[in-house]
């Protein structure tokens, strides 16, 4: 008797629906109902994907934006995907680029964060893991989000949540707590979402 392939066994719904409508990834839908909610991305902005790969979300992005504005996608990962929004897509250690003097496309008017630690099972671990990711992804905000730009960061729910909120409270003119309907029911993620950008960020000349 031939085994049976090992199949997915958090495939559900949205996985299947993502694969009909050639997303890469079921988590397309998360940005999907935050954006029908919030508005962050309009045509002709310049949006940075922090932890892209598959590519679900640039595909999403890039049907926003179409031909204008710019894309920059961030992984440790490789993706394949093709878009047709002008972009760049960094294969870069976040934690390494963070850095960096300046990063194509900038500055942006739009920051988003899917990054995800890899998980050990221990909630507090990953949890703590999870703000040091939304910790870096602020940061990138601060250094290169546009004054009024909008932030997205996703984080894992524990005893420090509440640091990188007040962060994202005291940066921004507003700010809201979302877990889209699409999140499994095991997961103790939720997005962070900063609208409108209050500091001014300092972008280094080339002189510099």
């Amino acid at each position: 008797m031939k085994k049976k392939k090992n199949k997915n066994l958090w495939a559900d719904h949205y996985t299947h629906k993502a694969k009909q409508e050639n997303y890469s990834a079921r988590s397309v839908y998360k940005l999907k109902e935050i954006q029908k909610k919030y508005q962050l991305i309009r045509p002709g902005n310049t949006v940075l994907d922090l932890g892209c790969a598959p590519g679900s979300w640039l595909q999403y992005i890039s049907e926003i934006l179409k031909n204008t504005g710019y894309i920059t996608g961030v992984d440790l990962k490789k993706i394949s995907i093709r878009i047709k929004t002008p972009h760049t897509i960094l294969i870069e250690d976040i934690f390494k680029l963070i850095e960096s003097d300046t990063i194509e496309g900038s500055p942006f008017n739009v920051i988003l964060s899917d990054m995800a630690p890899n998980t050990t099972g221990r909630k507090d671990v990953d949890a703590l893991r999870s703000l040091r990711l939304c910790e870096v992804a602020l940061q990138m905000a601060q250094q290169y989000l546009l004054p009024g730009g909008h932030f997205l960061c996703k984080i894992f729910q524990g005893s420090d949540t509440h640091e990188i909120i007040d962060a994202v409270k005291s940066r921004f003119r507003s700010h809201q707590l979302y877990r889209p309907k699409t999140t499994r029911k095991a997961s103790k993620e939720m997005y962070i979402i900063g609208l409108g950008m209050k500091s001014e960020i300092k972008i280094p000349s080339e002189k510099e």
